[in-house]
């Protein structure tokens, strides 16, 4: 298992100002709560999945079998 960063810098870029611009809460999500901090609580449990592959929900993350 293997988390990297989206290969395409400009999102990478959109996302971490995002992150700035928020205080570390995801900028896909509207409530700023524990669970909504990047890493957020959905893709940590997905990480976990080993059957999971696949991006987290604002395209940052990227998780390999």
């Amino acid at each position: 298992m293997k988390v990297t960063l989206n290969p395409d810098a400009e999102i990478v870029k959109t996302i971490q100002d995002g992150l700035k611009r928020t205080g570390g809460y995801c900028p896909c999500t509207l409530a700023h709560t524990e669970e909504n901090k990047c890493m957020c609580r959905d893709f940590r449990d997905q990480i976990k999945d080993p059957s999971f592959e696949g991006f987290c929900h604002c395209m940052l993350y990227y998780k390999e079998k």
